[in-house]
């Protein structure tokens, strides 16, 4: 792979009906020599974020549940942040790409107050080894399409893959419209 693809979003492929990445968007947060790490930003989970740590409700985006991240490790949670504004982030925070940030959830929250413009905690996360995300994207799997600063705090989460898919440019922006079910059509 010529470039690292940390801060791009991972878009399934139609083709891809395995439950756990079926129509999913995943915003990668590591790429490397070492392998990939991401979060599904489009699956939020009927739990509330107060269920799990109680003290970050009242500071999560809307709609304020959990995110299901990923198959992995899914009894951990992992959590983003929109930081406003280009001067050095907080104490508790790690900016990733842009004004996203990962969250120190050992920090107090009321610690945060002001600094951050989004949250949102997710239970697990998506990762591959070394070589494993470049197979499948070379395999048709997965479509790299660049992030805009919004999708990872999406108000409608349920459909970001369609709105991703739509914004891009040429034959991909026809995907939006394909059937969950093509055999219905």
């Amino acid at each position: 792979m010529d470039e690292w693809l940390t801060g791009r979003l991972l878009v399934a492929a139609p083709s891809l009906v395995h439950p756990t990445f079926q129509r999913s968007v995943i915003l990668l947060l590591d790429h490397g020599e070492h392998g990939a790490l991401g979060v599904v930003v489009n699956r939020p989970s009927p739990v509330d974020v107060d269920r799990v740590l109680p003290s970050w409700q009242a500071y999560a985006s809307d709609p304020g549940r959990l995110f299901t991240g990923g198959p992995v490790a899914q009894d951990s949670a992992l959590c983003l942040a929109r930081v406003p504004g280009h001067d050095r982030e907080p104490d508790g925070l790690r900016r990733i790409i842009g004004s996203l940030a990962i969250v120190d959830l050992d920090i107090s929250p009321d610690h945060l107050t002001g600094s951050v413009s989004g949250l949102r905690v997710f239970a697990g996360h998506a990762g591959w080894s070394p070589g494993q995300l470049e197979e499948e994207i070379d395999e048709g799997a997965w479509f790299v399409v660049e992030a805009e600063p919004g999708d990872a705090f999406s108000d409608a989460p349920e459909g970001l893959w369609r709105a991703v898919l739509r914004r891009q440019q040429g034959a991909l922006s026809y995907l939006a419209s394909y059937p969950a079910d093509p055999s219905l059509n």
